[in-house]
């Protein structure tokens, strides 16, 4: 069976001391134990160290938003894999809908930081989706494709707890809106499906896929009830306490 995982996106939130307090209170809020689920957090770069003392003995991990593709050279601005492992992350986000829009990624991009993230010993959470635009046009199901084969693209796997997939459609982040129960079904399915012709029928079942797009307590239950469906990737409501907490309890 699947354990499902809540993972909360901090995106450009919270400093170092924000951090700490944060996970403190969400420890206290899991009783001092492990969840049902596994529970991450990916804070910015510059509060992970925060993060990390912070969940050291707990059972919440830390993820990375972001990563470089090459090991190491001339990139001002940028972290390499081999930096985000050392600074005790598991995880990676990869490929969110905003690095896309708004910093040009592409699948080819994403592809090589899939690479560098497995290269590394990180697990990368990789996002893909369809725009609002897309999905009237009804291309949803072409451009999960070519997400899928392009991204995946010569990457190899050998355990399906090495790969996270986030599917979270663009117009359902930050809107308020949210896919249906069965549209997110729909969406996971076909990624499922598109996942096992790569790499096989026993990994593509077994890979845990997330749903990303304006989660919140309330719609927990009714998107985590789906059979193809693996947990969530929260933005906002993942930086409040209760509303997170809400979540976590929910997906059970």
């Amino acid at each position: 069976m699947r354990r499902k995982i809540i993972a909360g996106n901090w995106k450009m939130h919270k400093t170092s001391s924000e951090t700490g307090e944060f996970i403190g209170r969400l420890w206290d809020a899991m009783g001092r134990k492990e969840a049902h689920c596994e529970v991450i957090v990916a804070p910015p770069f510059t509060s992970i160290a925060a993060a990390v003392d912070a969940t050291r003995g707990g059972a919440v991990k830390v993820s990375a938003q972001d990563v470089h593709w090459e090991n190491q050279g001339a990139y001002t601005g940028e972290v390499s894999g081999a930096m985000v492992k050392d600074s005790g992350c598991s995880h990676v986000i990869v490929g969110h809908s905003e690095r896309r829009q708004w910093f040009g990624e592409t699948d080819e991009s994403v592809n090589l930081k899939i690479k560098a993230a497995l290269r590394h010993g990180l697990i990368p959470i990789f996002c893909l989706g369809e725009s609002l635009e897309e999905r009237e046009a009804s291309k949803t199901f072409e451009v999960l494709e070519r997400q899928v084969s392009r991204g995946l693209d010569g990457v190899q796997i050998a355990s399906p707890d090495r790969l996270v997939i986030a599917y979270e459609p663009v117009w359902a982040i930050g809107t308020g809106r949210t896919a249906s129960p069965e549209q997110a079904q729909e969406a996971h399915a076909f990624i499922r499906g598109g996942v096992g012709s790569l790499f096989g029928r026993e990994l593509g079942g077994n890979v845990r896929i997330l749903y990303g797009g304006s989660v919140k307590p309330e719609n927990t239950r009714g998107l985590m009830s789906r059979g193809d469906i693996d947990g969530a990737l929260v933005g906002g409501a993942s930086l409040k306490i209760d509303d997170f907490m809400g979540i976590i309890t929910e997906s059970a």
